[in-house]
């Protein structure tokens, strides 16, 4: 239970590599792939664990070695939160940026091609808060974490008061709310 196949130190090694290689990997797969799991996508989730896990350990399996892995993981995850809330241009890198997919009522083909973004996901999102056209909305993002959010027309007003007095973003995160 307790005896060691593999070296402390390198079972945390090979689980912080396996870990930046997997956060890689699920970042590239974009936005709409984290923010939105299928059944599929969780399939998928649950067999890359699976599949990591020897990679991780190696021949080791023992209670320690796993708890090591555990703990390396847990600390990697703590250590990215903590340099993604100090450091925006890396949890820019890290988290992702919002891609702008309505301007003034008019979609961004490009940018919605880009994103993955589907007409009907888009359309879904704008009903969602309550507005009844892709014209009657001022803006609308893809957000880091997979969910589009929507600014009506109405809000573009508020939006150009509180723009002037630096108050922009605390207006729009209220608006967001309602």
């Amino acid at each position: 239970m307790f005896h060691l196949g593999t070296p402390l130190w390198q079972v945390a090694l090979r689980s912080a590599i396996v870990y930046v290689a997997v956060l890689a990997g699920l970042r590239l797969a974009g936005k709409r792939e984290i923010g939105q799991l299928s059944v599929s996508d969780l399939v998928l989730v649950l067999l890359i664990a699976n599949a990591v896990q020897n990679a991780m350990v190696g021949p080791d399996t023992s209670l320690t070695g796993g708890l090591v892995s555990a703990a390396t993981l847990l600390a990697l995850a703590a250590l990215v939160a903590a340099v993604v809330f100090r450091s925006p241009l890396l949890g820019g890198i890290v988290e992702g940026t919002r891609v702008q997919l309505v301007m003034d009522g008019r979609p961004d083909r490009r940018a919605m091609a880009r994103a993955g973004v589907t007409d009907e996901e888009l359309r879904t999102a704008i009903h969602e808060n309550q507005i009844a056209d892709v014209t009657d909305v001022y803006e609308a993002f893809l957000e880091p974490d997979g969910q589009i959010s929507v600014l009506p027309v109405s809000a573009k007003e508020h939006l150009r008061m509180h723009v002037r007095t630096g108050r922009k973003h605390r207006r729009v995160r209220q608006l967001r709310k309602h």
